[in-house]
């Protein structure tokens, strides 16, 4: 049994893996300071001994590692300094890169081939290129569909703050809808053309994933988002962790491309 913890800016993913099984996973909020009766007693119910973690928060990282060292009587494993993701990362500056986004561009090319482009709907919306060789060559930081409608309330006066929803159309015919129509049919619209741009560059075989805590609902509205996995992070984490401690791969290789 394996803890798998997605540490983000918004919530913290955890997923409670039996071999390659995810058998249950739950999410709290980054900045919730008492997790710590919750975590022991499903730690306690599912026997698990180890965790591992991939953070982009380094405060969240130190407190939830704190913790789980206190149920778990051992430290988890933390990805980027524990364990490494096994991926030629060609980015100028490799330090730079956010483990979620090497373990989403290793994940992407263990379950769907290469080349392969995945594109995470989170806080920040993030698109990771990989090669036909798999090596990770980079990718491109978006605002998320949150954080757009936040900024537009916070820097314009006159516009309201507007909760992610679907738009009643491509043309708004009131504020609210005016929002959301140029946050989601925009940021679909940007999506698509970049993927379709980087697929000329790398190959036009390349299979595009969408992950994250908003793919479900922007999915709708890409038109070149060819498969959805919303655990891609979590079963990525399980996958490195399973190869780094016991040299095995729980996983048998995914689909033939055609």
């Amino acid at each position: 049994m394996l803890l798998a913890i997605d540490i983000g800016n918004t919530n913290i993913n955890f997923g409670i893996f039996q071999g390659q099984r995810l058998i249950k996973k739950f999410a709290i909020s980054t900045g919730s300071r008492d997790c710590y009766p919750r975590l022991k007693k499903i730690c306690a119910a599912y026997e698990i001994k180890e965790a591992c973690i991939a953070s982009v928060v380094p405060e969240a990282q130190r407190r939830l590692a704190q913790a789980l060292t206190g149920i778990l009587r051992t430290k988890p494993y933390i990805i980027g300094k524990d364990i490494k993701v096994p991926i030629k990362n060609l980015y100028r500056k490799p330090a730079q890169v956010g483990q979620d986004r090497l373990v989403n561009a290793y994940a992407a090319v263990e379950f769907y081939g290469a080349p392969v482009i995945a594109v995470d709907f989170g806080t920040g919306l993030t698109i990771d290129v990989v090669s036909g060789r798999k090596e990770y060559l980079g990718g491109l930081i978006l605002p998320g569909l949150q954080i757009s409608l936040d900024t537009l309330a916070e820097r314009a006066a006159l516009l309201p703050r507007v909760k992610l929803g679907k738009p009643a159309g491509l043309i708004g015919t009131d504020t609210k809808n005016s929002i959301l129509s140029g946050v989601v049919f925009g940021t679909a619209a940007s999506v698509d053309d970049i993927i379709s741009r980087l697929r000329k560059m790398i190959g036009r075989r390349a299979l595009t994933v969408g992950t994250g805590g908003n793919i479900k609902f922007i999915a709708k509205y890409c038109r070149n988002i060819q498969r959805i996995d919303p655990d891609l992070t979590l079963k990525g984490i399980n996958l490195i962790f399973c190869r780094d401690r016991f040299e095995t791969c729980p996983y048998s290789r995914t689909m033939e491309r055609r």
